[in-house]
């Protein structure tokens, strides 16, 4: 007779059992909300009343005839039950007596890639289902892609469906060797095959009479065994701090979250990136004190030396030491409907870390339906690429795929702070490789006085031409309010202007006019005040403005670039200025 534990002995049971974390993926209509659904319900981890609702909502929005629609236990958005398709990530807990899962049932149309991005990121395993009518399909391959990208190192290919071909073997071992040949040089280490159905029940628990020449396990027994324990890395020892802990003058230690590794007592530690040593006096956490700590449990870390360390630095050990540098190139998704800008500097947040970095190149796109490279300016909504960065202060890193905690980070728009993107760190860059690096030929170029940035470059940059205006006149006083005007209206429509006044400088009307020359030539628009009206010889292109006291018959015009303007019009000949000589 088995023996009733009481609630204490039931959650603290529960407690120590193992955890899998796993996604399903697919294309639409694969049945991966029916396969997780048909899994609670065959597994009776439904309670009476989700089990009652079910029934209704089957008979009322189901897509499943007259079966259970089980895929209403996860499409919980009103849009989703409408089209019968998943949108939005959603997450289901469930316990078995071996262990427990939390299940995110992720959507599988291309447009909801950053939704499976997020849902994967904390995977331990994926299961990928096919449709047994359509096999291996564009969208498979995408999202056996994404898969291996996100680092994820056991796949379940689950071949659903299976009723609907008979229960044809030829028809799984045809699927399996096109799936095999495609995943092979994606490097996954473990992958696993299972026929099923998901509307049925056929290999989901319990084993399918309908499928004896299978002889594997089925979907839940293959979930309960796989093993994950070697997926953690306690090779690296990672601990970025997140906080000093002070709660009296007694004790000062500093808290966080192991990301990889393990640590003991006594242990020799060094901060990065100070570099300096000290031993590991103590390993605190709520219930006491321990001996070690692995990852990934949240710790609070004593040491014997008084070391000044704040959130954002990191404890390693001095023979283990991670990259330290400014510069990474990362696999990056993007994710935010505003498409990436090169000229902005993004935040990026890497373990407990935030700093300003800029993104140096873009080496190429991917296309994830075909795996196909093409070189790109910049990454839209959903899109992948290989990027180079450049951080405004060190980062401590590893390679994702020999560390994904130390190897994962976000970008965060400065102006929305919407997170916008995720990144797998591939390896650090030597300087040398930088787009942006001063070649020993720049080097020659500065020595010879010449610029590094292009005419062309600063016009596109600034958003404008370069324009010279010299504007005289019998009154000074009317000629500094035209420049005045013309400066701050320039200003107001977007423009980068400056005066310069030859009186004011101190210089004559022809050195003013070489300098003022000279910034026109770089793209900026120049107005120069002939104080002394001793101008006469000026550039080919410059527009030459004479106020005057009386009235005028001459008007602004493209054909000419010079003429007279009337005192009491200067407003007006400014707007013709702007409108037509600057249009």
């Amino acid at each position: 007779m088995a023996t009733k534990l009481n609630i204490s002995d039931f959650l603290d049971q529960d407690e120590k059992k193992d955890l899998l974390r796993l996604l399903t993926a697919g294309s639409v209509d694969d049945g991966k909300s029916t396969l997780i659904g048909r899994l609670l319900f065959d597994s009776k981890k439904l309670y009476e009343d989700q089990l009652d609702a079910l029934e209704r909502d089957s008979k009322r929005v189901g897509n499943a005839g007259d079966n259970i629609d089980y895929a209403l236990l996860l499409d919980g958005l009103k849009a989703e039950r409408e089209q019968g398709i998943t949108i939005d990530v959603a997450y289901r807990y469930f316990s078995t007596n071996k262990r427990k899962f939390i299940i995110a049932d992720t959507p599988g149309h291309e447009q909801y890639t950053r939704n499976m991005i997020t849902g994967g990121s904390t995977a331990n395993l994926a299961i990928i289902l096919v449709d047994a009518r359509t096999g291996v399909i564009t969208q498979t391959r995408r999202h056996t892609y994404l898969v291996s990208l996100l680092g994820i190192k056991h796949v379940v290919l689950a071949v659903n469906k299976m009723d609907l071909v008979e229960y044809d073997q030829q028809v799984f071992d045809k699927i399996v060797d096109e799936y095999k040949q495609f995943v092979t040089p994606l490097g996954i280490p473990d992958i696993n095959c299972i026929p099923l159905s998901a509307l049925k029940g056929d290999n989901v628990v319990d084993k399918s009479d309908n499928m004896p020449w299978y002889k594997g396990t089925a979907l839940l027994d293959f979930l309960e065994t796989v093993h994950i324990a070697n997926d953690h890395n306690l090779k690296d020892f990672r601990y970025p701090i997140q906080y000093v802990l002070r709660p009296n003058l007694d004790f000062r230690g500093f808290s966080g979250k192991i990301s990889s590794g393990i640590v003991r007592k006594g242990d020799k530690v060094m901060a990065i990136p100070s570099g300096k040593i000290s031993h590991v006096k103590g390993i605190h956490v709520y219930e006491g004190e321990l001996n070690e700590a692995f990852s990934p449990q949240s710790i609070t870390i004593t040491l014997e030396d008084e070391i000044d360390l704040s959130r954002g630095e990191m404890l390693v050990h001095p023979d283990n030491l991670p990259r330290i540098s400014r510069n990474f190139e990362a696999m990056l998704v993007w994710m935010d409907e505003k498409p990436m800008d090169r000229d902005l500097q993004y935040y990026i947040k890497h373990t407990t870390n935030t700093t300003r970095v800029r993104i140096d190149q873009i080496r190429y796109k991917v296309d994830v339906n075909t795996m196909e490279q093409s070189m790109t300016e910049n990454l839209q909504l959903n899109e992948i690429g290989r990027a180079v960065f450049m951080t405004n202060k060190p980062l401590f890193f590893d390679p994702y795929k020999q560390n994904k905690s130390c190897g994962a980070f976000i970008l965060i728009d400065p102006i929305t702070n919407n997170t916008c993107a995720v990144g797998m760190i591939i390896d650090q860059v030597d300087e040398s490789d930088l787009a942006s690096t001063i070649t020993k030929e720049d080097c020659e170029r500065m020595r010879q006085g010449k610029s590094l940035v292009s005419k062309e470059e600063r016009i596109k940059t600034l958003g404008q031409q370069g324009k010279l205006f010299v504007i005289s006149g019998k009154e000074l006083s009317s000629v500094r309010e035209f420049s005045g005007i013309l400066e701050r209206r320039l200003f107001d429509t977007g423009h980068i202007a400056v005066v310069f006044d030859s009186k004011t400088l101190g210089v004559s009307g022809k050195d003013m006019l070489s300098l003022g020359f000279a910034l026109q030539e770089q793209g900026i628009i120049v107005i120069c005040i002939d104080s002394r009206n001793e101008i006469t010889d000026v550039p080919e292109k410059t527009v030459t403005i004479r106020l005057s006291d009386e009235k005028t018959n001459d008007t602004i015009s493209s054909e000419s670039d010079q003429c007279t303007v009337f005192c009491q019009n200067i407003s007006s000949a400014v707007e013709d200025i702007i409108n037509i000589k600057l249009s």
